[in-house]
């Protein structure tokens, strides 16, 4: 049963920018840290992007700091991935994820989106 949905994937070119988003569907996660994860062809699903239930702290993978902004919206029940400059290698499917505990490892994260494409042409 889906409970997170993902939206704004798509095609861009390198040096563009997208806004993702993910919105909670059939339950509140107001009080869970929500994440966003990454899976290229071939690869395993790694950390992006991760912000407290209240939004007060974030952390974020080495290839995306300072060029990816992890944030919530005001009902704290949706959260946003705006990435910016992208690049060729951050192509692949962007999923997020919800957990009550904050954290960066895959395995910690009991909710999931279905994912969305990120597709950035050189």
């Amino acid at each position: 049963q889906v409970q997170l949905v993902e939206s704004g994937g798509g095609l861009v070119q390198a040096g563009g920018s997208l806004r993702l988003s993910c919105a909670a569907a059939r339950r509140t996660f107001s009080d869970y840290a929500m994440a966003w994860f990454r899976q290229a062809p071939g690869k395993e699903r790694e950390f992006v992007a991760a912000i407290t239930w209240s939004g007060s702290s974030t952390d974020y993978a080495l290839p995306v700091k300072g060029r990816f902004t992890i944030a919530r919206g005001n009902a704290k029940n949706t959260v946003y991935l705006q990435m910016n400059s992208l690049k060729p290698e951050d192509t692949a499917v962007y999923y997020c994820a919800a957990d009550l505990s904050f954290s960066t490892e895959v395995g910690k994260y009991d909710y999931w989106g279905q994912g969305t494409q990120v597709t950035v042409s050189s």
